[in-house]
């Protein structure tokens, strides 16, 4: 599978980016410095600059609240998968704000607006103490210790939790000399005979 991302740039340098891929493709360029395209990084790797020909612009390595699937198709009947794409890559003006977080919390497309609000649960809430408990008690269990099963329950309103006794199966002994032995036979079953 290739590697992807998402590039999103403002009307304008799309407008420019466009008119350079057209530029390309019928092989004619009026001026080469006109041309170019660079997007650089700094050292934290979610910050950088994106240049088009002369002109820098602020850019931003921003994650996606869900991954997107890319396809694409030699033959307009079947479609190919080629990434899973999780990241996006926002180029902004100048004057424009910079995104809070390294999540772009809004998604690619109308619908998933505030997506990880509106459509996710929300996690639990944990407190530490407790998972350190669970975690100490899974690992003991794994090393064949057995684990206090009149812990309290959390949530359960301090009540104990009560040992749990599995039914006894009905199962016949068999008889002593090797023989089967024949099912007890209650009052009913005599009186249907």
């Amino acid at each position: 599978m290739d590697e992807q991302f998402i590039l999103r740039v403002p009307p304008s340098v799309a407008e420019r980016i466009e008119r350079l891929m057209n530029e390309a493709a019928a092989g004619s360029s009026s001026n080469p410095d006109d041309s170019s395209l660079d997007l650089s990084f700094s050292e934290d790797g979610r910050s950088g600059t994106f240049m088009i020909g002369n002109q820098s612009f602020p850019a931003s390595l921003l994650d996606l609240p869900t991954v997107v699937e890319s396809y694409k198709t030699y033959d307009d009947s079947f479609l190919v998968k080629t990434a899973d794409i999780g990241q996006m890559v926002m180029v902004r003006e100048e004057d424009d704000p910079a995104p809070e977080g390294v999540e772009y919390k809004h998604g690619l497309t109308p619908p998933m607006r505030d997506a990880r609000r509106r459509r996710y649960r929300r996690e639990p809430d944990l407190s530490a103490e407790l998972v350190h408990r669970v975690e100490k008690d899974l690992m003991s269990i794994m090393q064949g210790v057995s684990v206090n099963q009149n812990a309290s329950v959390v949530g359960g309103g301090g009540k104990k939790a009560a040992p749990a006794h599995a039914p006894k199966p009905d199962v016949q002994e068999p008889a002593a000399n090797g023989e089967e032995a024949e099912p007890e036979r209650s009052d009913s079953d005599e009186s249907d005979n």
